[in-house]
C-alpha cells in the first residue's frame, strides 16, 4: 500500500472506545431494527448453516459441554452439586 493511501487508512481506524459504542448503539437502533422478523429469521437461518459447515459437531450436547462449567459456578457460589 503506497505511503499516503497508509497514512489515511490508519488514521481512519476508530481509537475512541466511547465513540465506537455510540457507533454501535446507533446502529443497532438504525439498521437492525428496520429487519422484519422475516428477514432476522433468514439471517440467523444462514448463521446456522455457517456453524454447521465450518463444525459439523456444531451443536453437539452442548448440555454436557456446559455441565463443568455449572459445577464450578455452583462451587464458586456456594451452591451444592446438582
Amino acid at each position: 500500500m503506497p505511503g499516503n493511501k497508509r497514512r489515511a487508512y490508519i488514521a481512519s481506524m476508530i481509537r475512541d472506545a466511547g465513540r465506537l459504542a455510540e457507533f454501535e448503539r446507533r446502529y443497532t437502533s438504525e439498521e437492525i431494527g428496520k429487519l422484519t422478523y422475516h428477514d432476522a429469521l433468514a439471517i440467523f437461518a444462514a448463521l446456522w448453516c455457517e456453524a454447521v459447515a465450518l463444525n459439523p459437531d456444531f451443536p453437539g450436547d452442548w448440555r454436557a459441554d456446559l455441565e463443568p462449567d455449572l459445577a464450578v459456578a455452583r462451587a464458586i457460589n456456594g451452591l451444592p452439586p446438582a
